[in-house]
């Protein structure tokens, strides 16, 4: 065998090792609602996650469990379940899809705080009465993002806005 043949084959060898090593430490990475589906039991979420920290009652019965990652986080693990105790669904309920899911003029503070939990920050603006509720969340997996809520003074959705959040905007922190 000659020596660039044992050399290249080295390398094969070594690229394979990384790549069994890169997917070894993904598959440790799964994000907690990735480790359930639909048909598990409620008790194996809360045994692996603990008690959720919000539950909220759905109008056919059912229950929406949260498990926030406040303060500060992008993620909340949201699973629906039955009476019965079995997941319906589960998912990341912080997402820009699910945001864009809310019905301006429609949705309530109760159907935002049903649908993604209690929001990370509020704040009122008096000149116009809006309310505001303030989610983080990552889009695409790589921006730091939030999603504003604004309500008037009957608690009705009025708009929403996106946008970086400064927090972790490297154009905002560098100076």
């Amino acid at each position: 065998m000659s020596y660039s043949r044992l050399i290249q084959g080295r390398t094969v060898a070594r690229r394979l090792m990384l790549a069994s090593v890169a997917a070894l430490l993904l598959a440790g990475c799964a994000n907690p609602w990735q480790r359930f589906q639909a048909g598990d039991a409620q008790s194996d979420l809360v045994a692996k996650l603990g008690p959720p920290k919000e539950v909220y009652t759905l109008p056919d019965g059912n229950k929406r469990l949260l498990w926030p990652t406040r303060p500060f986080g992008e993620t909340t693990t949201a699973a629906v379940v039955n009476p019965a105790g079995v997941v319906i669904n589960i998912e990341q309920a912080l997402t820009a899809e699910n945001f864009a899911q809310a019905q301006v003029g429609v949705w309530t503070q109760h159907d935002v705080q049903t649908r993604f939990g209690l929001p990370e920050e509020t704040g009122y603006f008096a000149g116009v009465k809006l309310t505001v509720w303030t989610y983080r969340y990552m889009q695409n997996n790589y921006w730091y993002m939030l999603y504003n809520f604004y309500f008037d003074d009957k608690g009705i959705l009025r708009t929403t806005q996106n946008m970086v959040d400064p927090l972790r905007d490297p154009t905002v922190n560098a100076m």
